[in-house]
């Protein structure tokens, strides 16, 4: 069965070598990574020799120039193989575009520079203890004393810290600052130390290797990005974080639909001229799979304005961006579930060509990505002020 992946990829990632990458590296070490918690580094050397990790980076400092829509297909062909491997890469792709549309100082356009030329893994410390996983607050703070800056903070998660070369990190704009006014912060490796607390044994998505650290940093004021972090959270986080990880999610589901077409075919030809029983329940659940990436295309189209695409402003894009997350997150357990059913015992034990327990437990990570109650707590407040709630738009648009 061809899926929307499999069809984008051919289109959209031959230049950055994702789809190579995917087939040949992270597919083969997918499982291992799953098993041991481990982080991808064979999948990530590959990305790097690809000069994948600069894609993002505008074409005048040496990057790829990529649109949204170029590196959410390359995402979604590698979560096909390996979704840890593919939600790093969605990340650090979120964390690119968060200093390409809002890093303007002299000092954060060379790092970004640095980023395309040496291939630099960015993560982000967005969460922090005694916040309750409110992103638009912070309790740790920035000082700053003759032009440079020195910040600690307690996240409970910070995906791949251990191995990112960077970490963009909020906190409050001083120490006097209310918890809303926050800052974005550039900090880089080795003015940069991690020390992590607790350890990463999770259900899914165990390669992205996501324990809690007491990050601290030291840096020059120029690092610390000028746009203040509500505007950079509402403006390119939301859609550029919902339009990434759906793409890993349809990766997902489209390893699934993949794995459950091929028995189904395996057994039509033991027995030529029969329509197996399963052949009707595959195509129910292709209809759901169409349905996921009807919602993911249909979203992406709104933002994939060409190189920086478009940026979310509007009480109609929140909404329509957290939509997307919340229902491609419950489409990806209903396709993976799904093609369970039609691939019985063969899906359900280890180490057969059908197993889908690795995908069914990396589906579920994605209601948990922000919680899915959190979101539809913030569009319930959204669509009351909202003009036309049921398109989720405002009069004016």
């Amino acid at each position: 069965m061809t899926t929307a992946v499999t069809r984008d990829a051919e289109r959209t990632t031959a230049a950055h070598g994702i789809g190579r990458v995917a087939r040949e590296v992270a597919g083969l070490h997918a499982d291992d990574v799953d098993r041991s918690a481990r982080f991808p580094t064979e999948t990530f050397a590959a990305l790097r020799e690809a000069e994948v990790l600069g894609a993002l980076v505008p074409g005048d400092l040496g990057g790829g120039g990529a649109t949204l829509g170029e590196v959410s297909a390359g995402v979604g062909v590698l979560a096909r193989q390996c979704a840890s491997s593919a939600m790093v890469l969605a990340m650090h792709h979120l964390q690119v575009a968060c200093l390409a549309r809002h890093g303007r100082t002299d000092a954060l356009r060379r790092f970004l520079g640095d980023v395309a030329d040496r291939q630099l893994l960015i993560a982000s410390a967005t969460t922090e203890a005694g916040i309750g996983g409110r992103l638009r607050e912070s309790s740790c703070a920035l000082h700053v004393q003759d032009g440079s800056f020195e910040l600690e903070k307690q996240a409970p998660v910070v995906s791949y810290g251990a191995q990112a070369d960077a970490v963009l990190v909020t906190a409050r704009r001083t120490p006097d600052s209310p918890p809303g006014d926050q800052v974005l912060v550039a900090c880089v490796k080795p003015q940069l130390s991690l020390e992590q607390v607790g350890q990463w044994d999770t259900l899914g998505l165990r390669g992205t290797c996501s324990p809690g650290f007491v990050v601290r940093a030291t840096g020059s004021v120029p690092m610390v990005l000028s746009d203040p972090f509500a505007d950079i959270a509402a403006e390119t986080m939301l859609p550029y974080s919902h339009i990434l990880w759906s793409h890993v999610w349809l990766g997902i589901a489209s390893a699934a639909v993949g794995k459950a077409g091929a028995l189904v075919r395996k057994k039509a030809r033991q027995d030529p001229g029969t329509v197996p029983p399963g052949a009707r329940r595959l195509a129910e659940l292709d209809v759901v799979y169409q349905q996921l990436a009807a919602l993911v295309a249909s979203t992406l189209s709104r933002y994939d304005e060409g190189a920086g695409g478009r940026r979310a402003e509007s009480v109609g894009d929140a909404v329509a961006l957290n939509a997307l997350k919340v229902g491609a997150s419950k489409l990806v357990v209903d396709v993976v579930t799904g093609a369970l059913g039609i691939c019985g015992m063969d899906g359900y034990r280890e180490g057969t060509p059908f197993s889908l327990g690795r995908q069914l437990r990396d589906a579920h990570s994605a209601a948990l990505m922000v919680s899915n109650d959190r979101i539809l707590g913030d569009n319930a407040q959204l669509l009351l002020i909202a003009k036309d709630p049921v398109a989720g738009t405002e009069g004016n648009q």
